[in-house]
């Protein structure tokens, strides 16, 4: 008999990789995942904006980031700015970075959506690759006909479940950005 239990699991981690994707999209309110990409130079290196700072959410509209090291404040008010895609404007007072963030116009919630649209097609065509492996397999196993055809429409079903679950989030990502 044809075990799917791995074929789940790397399905479940697409999924769960897709979802916090999702998180780091901007919805137009502050919220820390929103500089979970920023690298800020420190101690001569690049560093998670996270290892050298804590980023907390104020209010809907600002974010606070409190740096370990206060001799790290510029070069984290710098990573910030100089990140095109956030589009962010910091200040800091030399104790903690405030960022403030702007409200959305519909142009560029339009543009948000599109641009996690491309990660919704990422995470299909992996699980897609996830389907072809078991596909693979099974063509491997030499098991009888019958049952090489309900392991395929087990994995077809799995992978259009899946699906389904990505498409989900995205429609739920897709209304909170274009909620004003």
């Amino acid at each position: 008999m044809f075990d799917d239990t791995e074929y789940r699991k790397a399905m479940d981690s697409v999924v769960a990789r897709f979802q916090e994707e999702m998180k780091k999209v901007r919805t137009g309110r502050a919220h820390p995942d929103m500089l979970a990409n920023i690298k800020v130079e420190a101690y001569g290196q690049f560093m998670p904006l996270n290892q050298v700072a804590n980023v907390t959410a104020s209010g809907g509209t600002m974010l606070l980031v409190t740096p370990f090291d206060p001799s790290n404040i510029q070069n984290i008010t710098k990573a910030i700015r100089d990140d095109q895609a956030l589009s962010l404007n910091p200040s800091d007072d030399g104790h903690v970075v405030r960022v403030p963030v702007p409200p959305l116009t519909e142009e560029r919630r339009k543009e948000i959506v599109k641009t996690a649209s491309s990660k919704v097609e990422d995470a299909k065509v992996a699980i897609r690759n996830v389907r072809e492996d078991a596909r693979k397999e099974l063509k491997s196993a030499e098991l009888p006909e019958d049952t090489t055809k309900k392991a395929e429409k087990s994995v077809d079903d799995l992978t259009k479940t899946y699906t389904e679950k990505i498409d989900a989030a995205f429609k739920d990502k897709t209304a909170e950005i274009m909620a004003i």
